[in-house]
């Protein structure tokens, strides 16, 4: 019931309505490949298994959110995505701090991490105003 939602605004932004399943995807892949660098060639293993364990978890939370049971259970498990995106965003900002990740793999990585919460906030908060609406 929730997902509709999201379709209809992604619709509405011209977008297909698989842009966030498959942004998150695409975007995990990314973080796998950084944790493998990191891992492999870094000899880095604390903070790339906090990235890993979060930027993974952003697609696997709207998979969830494509199952919810309610608009309620919908907007908190986009909530939980929207945490664990932001919190990516802050592993790969301290990876690039301390010279962990190239300037130009974390700003990409950055930036798709940054859209995808933009994405995900403005799916929570159409979702909230039509719950509310009717």
């Amino acid at each position: 019931m929730g997902y509709e939602l999201l379709i209809d605004k992604l619709q509405a932004m011209g977008e297909s309505k698989n842009i966030l399943k498959d942004s998150s995807f695409r975007f995990a892949m990314t973080i796998i490949k950084h944790y493998k660098y990191l891992i492999e060639t870094k000899h880095e293993y604390v903070l790339s298994k906090q990235l890993l364990r979060s930027g993974t978890a952003v697609g696997a939370m709207i998979r969830e959110a494509q199952n919810a049971e309610s608009k309620n259970d919908f907007i908190h498990k986009l909530a939980m995505e929207q945490k664990e995106c932001d919190e990516t965003m802050y592993w790969l900002e301290l990876l690039n701090e301390s010279n962990y990740l190239e300037i130009d793999e974390f700003t990409k990585t950055h930036d798709t991490a940054s859209s995808l919460l933009k994405m995900l906030r403005s799916a929570i908060l159409t979702t909230k105003q039509r719950a509310h609406n009717s």
